[in-house]
């Protein structure tokens, strides 16, 4: 029997296999290596696109705060005017109510009484004075209650004083002065009997 020597067929093919393993070895990691680099140039991609995104939106949100800043201090001075404005239009109203609460004074005012004192707070007027008896002082009253500029009299006290040898009534008495706005439409009613009437226009 002749013998038959199969140690170089292993050989050879052990060595065949071992090549293969060395190139597919070799290719995964080609591929993989390739696939690393895309990956990876994908995502700097993505990084580079997202920070720009970041950058300009920073850029958007500085330019915002300038803006809202900006519409801070408009809105500062626009309250500031109309702060002014509002004080300009009372010092308007009080001097045109003053001007009006004189004219009604005198064409309310009944023959026998005597102002001393005439105080205004805001819409409230403090009047002080003498009357001859204590029908005149009612006969204000009612002058005033008569009146579209003047509302509320409301009596606070009267007392029985001696003024130059004479005997007087002292009264005090609050009024509340009616907004324009409210008693523009409202003709002026005639005053109750012993007033004065106003001074007739010469034309």
């Amino acid at each position: 029997m002749i013998p038959i020597n199969l140690l170089p067929h292993r050989a050879a093919k052990r060595k065949a296999q071992q090549q293969q393993f060395l190139i597919l070895a070799g290719a995964t990691a080609l591929v993989g290596a390739g696939i690393v680099v895309i990956v990876h140039g994908f995502l700097a991609t993505r990084i580079d696109t997202q920070n720009s995104r970041n950058h300009y939106l920073e850029a958007e949100t500085v330019k915002l705060d300038k803006q809202i800043d900006e519409i801070k201090k408009l809105k500062e001075q626009t309250q500031s005017l109309l702060a002014r404005k509002r004080v300009v239009e009372d010092l308007q109203a009080n001097r045109s109510e003053a001007v009006r609460l004189l004219d009604q004074l005198v064409r309310q005012l009944p023959d026998g009484l005597y102002l001393k004192q005439v105080k205004q707070t805001g819409d409230q007027v403090n009047i002080q004075g003498y009357a001859t008896s204590n029908a005149r002082v009612s006969t204000l009253m009612r002058n005033f209650e008569a009146s579209p500029w003047i509302e509320n009299p409301r009596l606070v006290e009267i007392k029985l004083v001696k003024l130059n040898n004479a005997n007087l009534n002292e009264f005090n008495l609050n009024v509340k002065i009616t907004r324009a706005k409210e008693t523009a439409a409202v003709p002026e009613k005639k005053p109750a009997p012993g007033a004065p009437k106003p001074a007739a226009k010469q034309g």
